[in-house]
C-alpha cells in the first residue's frame, strides 16, 4: 500500500465531517487490505463503493479491480476525489444518496460486480434490504458496519441478535465474518466496534417459497412481538384462526413456539402451507 494517509488529506483540503451524514473515515491500512482482500476483488470485477470519503478504500479497490464506481452524498468531497484519484482511468463517481441510486444503470452490461462499502451507521439496513430485494446482480456486499448489525445478520435460531434481518440477509446470502475494527480505526471515532461482514449472493435463494412477499411478512409479524407465542403473532393473518391451526399442524410446527425458535427452513414450510389456505 502507498503512502496514502487519510489524515493528511482531511488536513490537506480542511475537510469538516458532517455528523447528520453519519461519516467515520478509515485510518488503519491494515483494516483496508483486509476489506480489499476479503471481497476477493480482480481485475474481473466491477466494483460499486458507498460512501468513499477521501479515497482510502477507493484506491486500493482501483488498483486490483477491472473499475470503480464509487457513489458519494457529500458534494463537498466530490473535488477531492476527483483530485487524489485522477491518475486511475478505472475510476468513477456519483454524486447521489446510494438509497435513491438506479444501480442497474451503473451495473449495465457488467458481469461480476461487487459492492464493497464502508457503510454509514444511520443507513446500513435500509440500503443492505435495498441491495437485497432489488433484484441487483451483485455477487458479495463486502461491507463495514456496526457490530450489533452484523452479529444480527450472521445470528442463528434461539439468540437475542436473530430476527427478520437475520432471516433476510441469510434468505439470500451466506454470511461471514471478516474481522472486527475497533473506533480507533476511525477519524472521528464512533462509540461503537465495527465489523466488516462479506455477504456472498446464493445462486438461488436458500429456502423455496411460493409467495416471497407473504413469507417476509410473516417473519416480520413473529418477531414483532419476541415474546408472543406464534398463534398471537400470526393471528391478524388473513386465512382465519382455523385454517392458521391446520396450517401449523400440517407444517409440524407448534403454535405455542416464539418466533425466534424457528429456522428459515420452517418459516418457508409455514408460509407455504398458510399460502395455500388462501
Amino acid at each position: 500500500m502507498d503512502n496514502f494517509s487519510t489524515k493528511e488529506i482531511v488536513r490537506k483540503y480542511g475537510f469538516k465531517f458532517t455528523k447528520s451524514l453519519g461519516q467515520n473515515f478509515l485510518i488503519d491500512n491494515s483494516v483496508v487490505t483486509d476489506i480489499v482482500e476479503g471481497a476477493q476483488v480482480s481485475k474481473e470485477d466491477f466494483v460499486i463503493e458507498i460512501g468513499p470519503g477521501v479515497g482510502t478504500l477507493t484506491r486500493e479497490l482501483l488498483k486490483r479491480a477491472k473499475a470503480v464506481c464509487a457513489i458519494e452524498l457529500d458534494k463537498s468531497l466530490i473535488p477531492i476525489l476527483q483530485q487524489e484519484l485522477k491518475d486511475f482511468d478505472n475510476f468513477q463517481l456519483v454524486n447521489e444518496d446510494a438509497l435513491k441510486v438506479n444501480y442497474n444503470e451503473i451495473i449495465g452490461e457488467e458481469e461480476s460486480v461487487k459492492l464493497v462499502a464502508n457503510l454509514p451507521y444511520y443507513v446500513t439496513t435500509p440500503i443492505i434490504i435495498n441491495l437485497l430485494t432489488g433484484g441487483y446482480s451483485f455477487k458479495s456486499l463486502t461491507i463495514m458496519i456496526q457490530k450489533e448489525v452484523a452479529e444480527r445478520m450472521n445470528a442463528v435460531p434461539g439468540g437475542k441478535d436473530y430476527g427478520s434481518l437475520s432471516l433476510l440477509v441469510q434468505y439470500y446470502c451466506r454470511t461471514e465474518i471478516i474481522r472486527k475494527v475497533p473506533p480507533t480505526s476511525f477519524i472521528p471515532q464512533p462509540k461503537v466496534d465495527s465489523i466488516v461482514i462479506k455477504l456472498e449472493k446464493l445462486d438461488t435463494p436458500r429456502v423455496q417459497v411460493q409467495d416471497e412477499k407473504l413469507f417476509f411478512s410473516i417473519i416480520r409479524d413473529a418477531f414483532n412481538m419476541r415474546r408472543k407465542t406464534l398463534s398471537n403473532a400470526l393471528k391478524n393473518i388473513s386465512i382465519g384462526k382455523e385454517k392458521l391451526m391446520k396450517a401449523f399442524e400440517e407444517a409440524s410446527i407448534d403454535p405455542k413456539r416464539r418466533g425466534e425458535t424457528l429456522s428459515i427452513e420452517e418459516f418457508a414450510k409455514l408460509s407455504n402451507k398458510i399460502k395455500a389456505y388462501e
